[in-house]
């Protein structure tokens, strides 16, 4: 049986991370606030478990601040191939290392001290734009944000489930207890796929594969990465393997009347940028911001423009990733001009314009791309 109607001005359908910033924004902003997820906390994901320094901007901005206790610093990333290695510093500041279920624990720490309304293990029913049931209980709301993820199912409620057919890739992720050996966030390149190493703790690693090979054997791909696999033999599995999928996908809309999408609800782009907590924790400020003003057609223009450079780059590295002899060119020039891996690193991240290259580094770096 229903029971009475509850009034709430903000109602965010997923508990992830995503849904959480956007939980915290709203709250910030001024709005009552209801998250609703029918999972129990925390909640895991396969994913590289590394947050940009631009990601972390943005949680700052939400008053998020991530204790030193359980999180890793890294200072940049480093590619590494059979042609070589390179690496460089974030321009501003540093990136976090910090496992999936213990950042989910503090963004539902910080939301809860907020005053949101955390509604974990909820049975939704008769979803629609301006109503729903969790649990038997009866809600209505001015705005509904749906978060729960790249299938999200109250998306496809919201009719704002068009858009480009998604493009799929796979990853597994395993611990290791092992001392991280480096700084930087480590990607490396086979005609596997990528594996990345990200440090969370001074004692354990994250390592995530991602590969076009939807029935890849974790411990057989391992053996393709030269420079990993003799660092983790005989080391100890902290964690059993997760599996996940990778997904590059673009919406026709991610905004109508009263519904937005935040996170991967809102489209995708491959792991491979790990800037997937990034983006998600951005659209959560601007969200909040196009709600105050009581117009979501800015949140879809600030939504475009926080995933334009993110889908370039994928878009980069996806070829990279499919065209071995031309990422070991790259990987050569990049070895010859190490600058232009730092400019495109600091592009990534938000630090740079892609107009700051300059024609004579582009043309210098074209140079070295064909003569590699």
């Amino acid at each position: 049986m229903v029971k009475d109607m509850q009034r709430t001005d903000v109602f965010i359908v997923g508990g992830g991370p995503a849904g959480l910033a956007a939980g915290l924004a709203a709250r910030m902003a001024g709005f009552d606030v209801t998250v609703v997820d029918h999972s129990q906390m925390p909640i895991d994901k396969a994913c590289g478990e590394g947050i940009m320094p631009d990601g972390l901007a943005a949680l700052r901005r939400l008053g998020v601040e991530l204790p030193a206790s359980c999180t890793a610093p890294f200072r940049g990333i480093r590619f590494v191939d059979q042609s070589g290695k390179v690496d460089a510093d974030f321009a501003q500041g540093e990136g976090l290392g910090i496992r999936r279920p213990v950042l989910h624990n503090v963004l539902a720490d910080y939301a809860d001290r907020a005053g949101v309304s955390l509604k974990w293990g909820a049975r939704l029913a008769n979803l629609s734009q301006e109503y729903a049931e969790v649990n038997g209980q009866a809600y209505s709301f001015r705005w509904l944000i749906c978060a729960d993820g790249q299938n999200s199912q109250s998306r496809k409620m919201a009719g704002l489930d068009e858009g480009s057919l998604p493009r799929r890739r796979f990853g597994f992720r395993r611990h290791y207890r092992v001392a991280p050996w480096s700084q930087f966030v480590e990607v490396h390149w086979s005609d596997q796929g990528q594996m990345y190493i990200t440090p969370v703790s001074r004692d354990e690693i994250c390592v995530a594969l991602i590969t076009r090979q939807q029935h890849a054997r974790f411990e057989d791909a391992l053996q393709s990465f030269p420079d990993l696999a003799p660092r983790l033999h005989g080391s100890t599995e902290t964690t059993r393997l997760m599996g996940a999928v990778s997904s590059t996908r673009r919406l026709r809309a991610v905004q109508k009347g009263r519904v937005a999408l935040v996170g991967d609800a809102s489209g995708s782009v491959d792991a491979i940028t790990g800037e997937g907590l990034s983006m998600a924790f951005q659209q959560a400020v601007a969200l909040a911001g196009a709600m105050r003003s009581g117009n979501l057609l800015s949140y879809e223009e600030a939504h475009k423009e926080i995933a334009k450079v993110p889908r370039a780059m994928a878009g980069l590295m996806l070829t990279m990733d499919g065209h071995p002899k031309l990422r070991q060119r790259v990987f050569r020039a990049f070895a010859a001009q190490p600058e232009f891996f730092s400019k495109m690193l600091a592009v990534h991240t938000g630090d740079a314009s892609p107009y700051s290259f300059g024609v004579k580094r582009s043309l210098a770096f074209g140079w070295h791309l064909l003569t590699a």
